[in-house]
């Protein structure tokens, strides 16, 4: 079985939100059949609201990136979770 680097887009509640704290968030709320691939990189959106685009690698099997997704949806901080990339490692 391969794995997948999923890539996820996390906005935060508002651009008041403290990322750092959301950052912990995220680390915290990975199950633990994935893992964080290289560092959650903040990405300016507008009007000083950034997103954070983290990369997750998980098992290439049923449910994986969905789980990482279950997960991060339940962080208070985070407004919304898209993945905006899939790729076989």
């Amino acid at each position: 079985m391969s794995d997948v680097a999923a890539t996820i887009k996390v906005m935060p509640a508002d651009a008041e939100t403290d990322l750092n704290v959301l950052k912990e968030a995220i680390k915290a709320a990975i199950p633990a059949n994935g893992k964080i691939h290289g560092d959650i990189v903040e990405q300016p959106i507008a009007f000083g609201l950034k997103a954070l685009i983290v990369t997750v690698i998980v098992q290439d099997e049923e449910g994986g990136v969905e789980a990482v997704e279950d997960a991060l949806n339940q962080i208070p901080e985070a407004e919304s979770i898209s993945v905006t990339g899939l790729d076989r490692v």
